[in-house]
């Protein structure tokens, strides 16, 4: 069995690196600053990869592949997102490893094996993708292009944290091609809603949909929309983002379109993704002390059933009835695990099932056969009831909405109470050291005050939020004029 959790109020860093190990999701690799997705992480994974793609593909989108690889004069064309990867970038020099002439038992790179040129292991696709669609792209009939790729990417991060910031992580990356300016701000807003949606209803983690600033926005874009998470530690997870590329691709390299009336003109961008990032969003959002709590619409078992007993008579009687229960809750759409194992005992299963999120525990006994009951645990609020066998399936199928429900008010309550109105630099570094989340206060606008205040605080801006209604102030530093209070906040 895992050994006793960090608690959160002692060091909430240590806790969420010893549950992400624990509870089976992720682990260091040999790779400096890469990880193993486990199989228990990687199903939430697939839970949360499958929804958004059904998402996008409902909204028109379809899935392709491009290259790992990225030659570099490819990603130079665009100097902006060239320059806002470059120090993040992993090169491919050589081709081939030969043996060491002075050690046989080494491999060294073979200097003869030089590429012609370099490859760039992509950090984000844009440079290939667009180099692609100069050849996809010719009239105005091949408009709009709304493709999607589901991939690894590399960027090589000095400091690591499981899934919360990786050398290599997975991700999808939205690239669409567009007629008009028009469309495809609409397509940019569009995605940072899909992401909202997918947050709010089936991760239950509440965000705030906003605009990045000039310092924030994505390297090589004229916009970009965002979706701000707050983690219980009271530091903000960036959590999506999608952005409006304008036609700084399209000059780079050269991607131009027939329209009806016969003229060339410059295709409109968007680019949009998340990645494994949100498995740490959702491990510091809801989970606990005892370990995972997981929204039931992205637990990979729902519903687990442990038999408690003392002899196979016992075990084939109690089995009889787990079996058809687990039968009936899966004819409904739920998804359940029997754990009739003889190798632990029910006590350390309870515990396991507990440190890995599972949303409902079943457990039977000899004395509920007698009396035609089960007993329930719900993983949420640590309750247990006993209730009658013919019971279950409905009580188990409301529940699955209730903890769902219950779940997102609870960050919704977290997130709002902390979220503090302040008007003074002293009163912003208060809030910030003693009670921390998101900020709410003017800024004059300029790159160099929000610069300052980062210096000076650690926080930054992480969103100016849509919903914020226009109010005049003065900017917490300069005290100069202020049309709109932004969000400010530590972040991860």
């Amino acid at each position: 069995m895992s050994k006793k959790l960090t608690e959160r109020s002692k060091d909430y860093s240590k806790w969420y690196n010893e549950l992400v190990v624990q509870a089976d999701l992720a682990e260091n690799s040999a790779v400096r600053g890469c990880m193993v997705i486990k199989p228990y992480g990687y199903a939430i994974w697939e839970k949360m990869q499958a929804k958004l793609d059904s998402m996008f593909k409902a909204t028109g989108h379809q899935n392709a592949y491009f290259p790992l690889f990225v030659p570099k004069s490819l990603f130079e064309a665009e100097e902006k997102n060239a320059e806002g990867f470059a120090k993040e970038c992993a090169v491919v020099t050589h081709y081939r490893l030969k043996t060491d002439p002075d050690d046989a038992s080494k491999l060294i790179v073979d200097p003869e094996a030089k590429l012609e040129e370099e490859l760039v292991v992509r950090p984000t696709s844009e440079a290939i993708i667009w180099n692609t669609y100069k050849g996809w792209i010719q009239s105005y009939r091949d408009l709009p292009i709304l493709v999607n790729q589901w991939a690894n990417v590399v960027r090589w991060e000095m400091r690591t944290r499981l899934f919360l910031r990786t050398a290599e992580f997975l991700w999808q990356e939205g690239h669409t091609a567009h007629a008009t300016k028009k469309e495809a701000l609409r397509e940019t807003e569009l995605m940072n809603d899909i992401y909202a949606e997918f947050a709010e209803e089936f991760m239950a983690i509440p965000v705030i949909k906003g605009k990045k600033t000039e310092q924030e926005k994505f390297a090589g874009a004229e916009e970009t929309y965002c979706i701000e998470a707050l983690m219980q530690d009271g530091k903000a997870l960036q959590a999506g983002t999608s952005h409006f590329l304008g036609q700084n691709f399209a000059k780079a390299f050269d991607v131009k379109y027939t329209s009806k009336e016969g003229k060339q003109e410059l295709v409109w961008a968007t680019s949009w993704g998340v990645s494994t990032r949100l498995m740490g969003a959702l491990v510091m959002t809801h989970s606990d002390d005892k370990g995972l709590v997981l929204p039931p619409k992205l637990a990979p078992n729902q519903v687990v059933i442990v038999p408690i007993y003392k002899n196979e008579d016992q075990l084939k009687a109690i089995s009889e009835v787990a079996n058809k229960l687990a039968k009936d809750l899966r004819a409904s759409g739920i998804s359940v695990k029997y754990d009739d194992r003889d190798t632990h005992k029910p006590g350390w299963k309870f515990a396991q099932y507990e440190l890995q999120g599972v949303p409902v525990r079943l457990a039977i006994g000899p004395k509920d056969l007698e009396k035609g009951s089960v007993e329930l645990a719900r993983r949420d609020t640590l309750t247990k009831e006993f209730i009658d066998q013919s019971e279950v399936i409905n009580k188990v199928r409301a529940l699955m909405v209730e903890i769902q429900d219950t779940l997102f008010q609870k960050a919704l309550s977290f997130r709002d109470q902390h979220i503090s109105e302040v008007d003074t630099f002293d009163d912003f570094k208060k809030v910030l050291k003693e009670k921390g989340g998101f900020i709410s206060a003017h800024w004059d606008g300029t790159s160099e005050t929000e610069q300052k205040i980062k210096e000076l605080t650690k926080a930054t801006i992480r969103c100016i939020p849509f919903d914020g209604k226009p109010q005049v102030g003065n900017c917490v530093l300069t005290g100069k004029a202020s049309k709109q209070r932004v969000l400010f906040a530590k972040a991860y």
